[in-house]
């Protein structure tokens, strides 16, 4: 971010403002000691926050206010009023919280407040008490992994928390990889969504490069690759997903590549740096990310897919269609209604028998959960662990959540499995929270973004299998809302640059679940 100084706004409220400038649920944008800060009025009361949303820092002052907390336009975070804590992912870190003072109808903003108390949870044999269990143990160390993780810690819990993470690198922002950081935007080694010192400061014992062997359900312990037993008394399985693999002579040359971790990502960059050519197979939003961030470094881009329309099947023929001209704008070239049949060591045959120069070739086909685990544990698996509303398995005590949980979808009660980073997050933060016996329902409406040459969407819902979709605006204008509809329900929504209604058609969706829920 560029210094806060050079981009203050509205008025001084070291100072004051009127307090009817504020309306019921509305947001000031203003600044103290040279800091953005937002005042936020909520029936009588009033809060200020510091303005810049501390992910990727989306500007609050043109969020939501619901329910004591503020909601962020780009990617939907949300910050509590009173302590400034982050309620809901992609957000970790708190935002700054201010005292405010009322005189005579004025409001004004008077210092920093310090930050809360962590809470004390211990855990119990208390029959009279919830029992909180002894130990917990979480497999995996992506987006769900550390979000229970820290929420458990957040909420007061002082018990044993290990985290069995089979990477070499300690949890990173995986939605980066395609976007900032193979265009350049980012650097590879400010990726980390924690410093080391915070799992230390916060008694997570972070095991990389750890592989989980074995769960025994009878015992309440997990085998390790290396023989080592380690108990739990509550486990969340996050193990995630794996990238499908292309099965074709020369799949296994050093210059193919899959980008779903930071290890693959940082090699995938060591071979750019020198590359003339790229054919990325599969045209999904990794590939096309992908696509994006590779033409930034000056590399002819080829995308090779199946289908006959771009995202035709999961954003509709007009949105698919404006993405290919968005690409082609910027020289990728598209090969649709094909794909590889042969790699060589330079190049890229098809089914069609067109052959594309290749010095480098990047797969993206979709990725499959990893089940083996929960499988062999006995636990009940359907194309993915289901779980139910609450995020636990079939086994008391055993939770999943991220790309392997397979649960109730809010909004038409079918059972879904959803590849989002924002959906992992919040699931690990629920099951941590059922874990702490708070018996809370994970109803959230799924969220997910795009970023390709320099053009956002969201995504709001899940539609899989739209029979009609309608745009309102100008997709041309990059100004519109792309509604997708099944038998007459509409499901989810798509945003171009209309960050606020994304905000309002999440709530919508809230409020008709929670109608469902009576």
């Amino acid at each position: 971010m560029a210094d806060d100084t050079e981009t203050l706004e509205g008025p001084d409220l070291a100072v004051g403002v009127r307090i009817d400038q504020i309306a019921d649920g509305g947001l000031l944008l203003g600044h103290v000691d040279a800091k953005p800060v937002v005042l936020v009025r909520q029936g009588e009361e009033l809060f200020a926050l510091g303005a810049v949303c501390t992910h990727q820092g989306g500007p609050l002052a043109e969020g939501l206010v619901v329910d004591g907390g503020v909601r962020c336009p780009w990617h939907h975070a949300c910050f509590d009023l009173r302590t400034g804590l982050p309620s809901r992912p992609p957000a970790l870190d708190p935002v700054d919280c201010y005292q405010v003072e009322v005189t005579a109808g004025t409001a004004t903003v008077t210092r920093k407040r310090p930050a809360e108390p962590r809470a004390s949870l211990k855990p119990t044999r208390d029959s009279t008490a919830v029992a909180l269990p002894a130990s917990i143990v979480i497999i995996g160390g992506g987006a769900a992994g550390l979000c229970a993780a820290q929420t458990l810690r957040r909420e007061g819990y002082t018990g044993p928390v290990t985290m069995l993470s089979a990477d070499d690198s300690a949890p990173y922002d995986r939605t980066n990889l395609s976007k900032g950081v193979l265009s350049g935007d980012i650097e590879e080694d400010a990726n980390d969504l924690h410093p080391p010192q915070f799992y230390r400061d916060n008694a997570i014992d972070l095991r990389l490069g750890t592989r989980v062997e074995r769960i025994h359900v009878d015992e309440h312990e997990v085998k390790l690759a290396d023989g080592e037993r380690v108990a739990y008394e509550a486990l969340l399985i996050a193990t995630g997903a794996e990238p499908v693999k292309l099965d074709v002579p020369g799949a296994s040359l050093p210059h193919v590549h899959y980008l779903r971790s930071a290890g693959e990502c940082h090699r995938l960059l060591t071979q750019a740096r020198s590359a003339k050519t790229a054919v990325i197979i599969g045209a999904s939003f990794i590939g096309l990310e992908v696509a994006s961030g590779l033409c930034a470094r000056g590399i002819e881009v080829h995308v090779v897919g199946r289908e006959t329309g771009l995202m035709a099947n999961v954003l509709g023929k007009e949105l698919g269609a404006f993405l290919q001209q968005l690409h082609e704008k910027k020289g990728v070239i598209f090969h649709l209604e094909t794909t590889a049949s042969t790699i060589n060591e330079d190049e890229v045959i098809l089914t069609n028998e067109e052959t594309l120069q290749a010095d480098l070739v990047v797969v993206g086909i979709g990725v499959r959960p990893r089940l083996e685990l929960a499988e062999a544990a006995g636990l009940a698996v359907d194309r993915g662990v289901i779980v139910d509303r609450y995020l636990q398995t079939s086994a008391p005590g055993i939770y999943a959540a991220g790309d392997i949980a397979l649960w109730p979808g809010p909004l038409t009660g079918e059972r879904v499995r959803i590849e989002h980073w924002v959906v992992a997050e919040h699931q690990g933060q629920t099951a941590a929270l059922n874990m702490l016996g708070r018996r809370k329902r994970y109803d959230a409406v799924p969220f997910f973004w795009t970023e390709q040459h320099g053009f956002g969407l969201s995504y709001v819902g899940h539609a899989t299998g739209f029979d009609d979709v309608r745009l309102d605006g100008d997709l041309s204008k990059r100004d519109c809302t792309i509604s997708y509809l099944k038998r007459g329900r509409e499901l989810a929504a798509a945003f171009v640059h209309r960050d606020h209604a994304g905000l309002l058609k999440e709530l919508e969706f809230e409020r008709i679940i929670g109608a469902n829920r009576g």
